[in-house]
């Protein structure tokens, strides 16, 4: 590789770390939230099969995209999968907030169903992952690396590599992430709106597919296009760090905070 093309991929493996970092300090929190009304002990047993799941979940959840990435109708799907957690979580947080008063406390599982629902919401934290990474990296230039799947060999391994640094963040950092969520709020919903910035250029990438060709395939590839994209992208980090209202200091976070710091 040569210098500009290894500053590409850096580039886009940096913003996949920050990215998931986001993410997996929210999915840490899910995760929280599901195993606190166990015993301490069979709490932290239920998060190592549950981050273990994470592992195991994201190679194949990889393996199986990468193999998948060059049908249109996969990353149409994709796109629109990418379009719609985003467009979900921004409609649910800051458009129909519900208040919850007055209802009854649900009857709180036990061990291994606890493990069951959390494996499944590995499954969507994967997939909701792996494609926005894949998203991202299948217009990166291609390499001298030998394909895996239908991956280009380097864009297989920028995607490989976010996904596991984003499991060693849900276990390690995802406490400093949720600090900087408590006080920059709005960053979550930056994440989700990159997100859904990220489901635009996938679904643009379907649209220049040769069996569709809407899109002219040159200007995915442009210059001009990896300005516009880059600088909505910076701009949405931006505006979410500095348009972030005050620390929260809403003491049913703080609590879950605490049981996130103590996994």
């Amino acid at each position: 590789m040569d210098a500009a093309l290894l500053l590409e991929y850096g580039w886009v493996l940096l913003v996949l770390v920050a990215l998931e970092g986001i993410l997996a300090a929210d999915n840490a929190l899910v995760m929280a939230v599901m195993v606190k009304h166990l015993p301490e002990d069979k709490r932290k047993k239920a998060l190592f099969y549950g981050l273990a799941g994470a592992f195991i979940l994201r190679i194949g959840s990889l393996f199986a995209i990468s193999l998948l990435v060059n049908v249109w109708q996969v990353q149409a799907i994709g796109a629109l999968y990418l379009l719609f957690i985003s467009i979900n979580h921004i409609l649910k947080k800051h458009v129909f907030k519900k208040e919850h008063h007055g209802h009854k406390p649900k009857k709180e599982s036990g061990f291994w169903s606890t493990v069951f629902k959390v494996e499944l919401a590995d499954i969507a934290f994967a997939v909701d992952s792996i494609l926005a990474a894949v998203a991202l990296a299948v217009t990166l230039p291609a390499t001298n690396l030998p394909s895996i799947g239908g991956l280009d060999g380097g864009q297989f391994f920028v995607v490989l590599a976010g996904g596991l640094i984003g499991v060693v963040i849900m276990r390690f950092a995802a406490t400093w992430f949720v600090s900087i969520l408590q006080k920059k709020p709005n960053l979550e919903t930056a994440a989700f709106l990159i997100v859904g910035w990220v489901g635009v250029k996938l679904a643009l990438y379907t649209l220049a597919h040769p069996e569709i060709a809407i899109v002219s395939d040159h200007f995915i590839h442009s210059t001009t296009w990896k300005i516009i994209f880059w600088g909505v992208l910076a701009g949405i980090a931006l505006g979410g760090w500095f348009l972030s209202g005050g620390k929260k200091n809403v003491e049913k976070e703080k609590e879950i905070y605490k049981k996130v710091e103590n996994q």
